[in-house]
């Protein structure tokens, strides 16, 4: 692609499949050595990384639960290590259970508060001891942050909004850093675990300015951008790429 992220490090959680892969081997194609975390499917991993490294990138495989603080701590210390630094964190691990609140199991919601914002935190807390001036903290969020049009995402959407609250505070922490913060929130996009043709498809089309889901790769360059030295001016901001899903 280009060799804008030429000497950069980056930390992409949760990055053996989805949109965390494809956030992972843009990063590598503009020129970024990539750590990617997985907590399962290891041999997915080990793919996603081969092929970066058959591409001539550097990339490195840590397994990680981001429902644990240790496992988040050591993902940090090993790209450190393996990699030389860290200079592009980004929070793409998450995880989602719908229902009605009151069925939801508690452990499905522990669940989801670990992954998707407890685990957010830690990171960041981890990585800002290494990150530089010039450092990006780039989260995946969701739009349904700010539109559920369906029951049963009430717990979820309150743990996409957290993240979307904790970027416009630490935008103003980590600015005298000249480190910037930024929220991505995707809409409907086409993965293993949304697919395009799946049940909910067409009620989601129906949400929905452009009749498509979005593709993984369309959000891993909204990622590329604000990790790269175009996006220095941006921070605090939550950005959403959701085909008109919450116009």
């Amino acid at each position: 692609m280009t060799d804008t992220l030429s000497g950069k490090v980056a930390l992409v959680t949760g990055a053996s499949r989805g949109i965390g892969a494809a956030i992972a081997q843009r990063l590598a194609a503009d020129g970024a050595a990539v750590a990617l975390t997985y907590s399962h499917s290891k041999d997915r991993a080990e793919e996603v990384a081969a092929g970066i490294r058959t591409a001539g990138g550097r990339a490195t495989v840590v397994q990680a639960d981001s429902g644990k603080d240790e496992d988040i701590a050591a993902a940090v210390d090993e790209t450190v290590r393996s990699l030389g630094g860290l200079d592009i964190l980004v929070n793409n691990a998450g995880g989602g259970t719908f229902g009605p609140v009151e069925e939801l199991p508690i452990d499905n919601i522990d669940t989801m508060i670990n992954v998707n914002i407890r685990g957010v935190v830690v990171g960041i807390r981890e990585a800002l001891r290494h990150l530089p001036e010039g450092g990006r903290i780039i989260t995946i969020g969701s739009i349904n942050a700010d539109r559920i049009p369906f029951p049963g995402g009430s717990v979820y959407g309150m743990t996409k909004a957290a993240v979307a609250g904790l970027t416009r505070g630490l935008a103003r922490e980590l600015g005298p850093r000249g480190i910037t913060v930024n929220n991505i929130q995707p809409g409907p996009t086409d993965t293993d675990a949304n697919p395009a043709d799946g049940p909910m498809a067409s009620s989601m089309l129906g949400w929905m300015a452009l009749d498509r889901f979005g593709r993984a790769d369309e959000i891993a360059a909204m990622v590329s951008y604000l990790a790269g030295p175009d996006a220095a001016f941006v921070t605090g901001a939550s950005l959403d790429i959701d085909g008109g899903f919450g116009a």
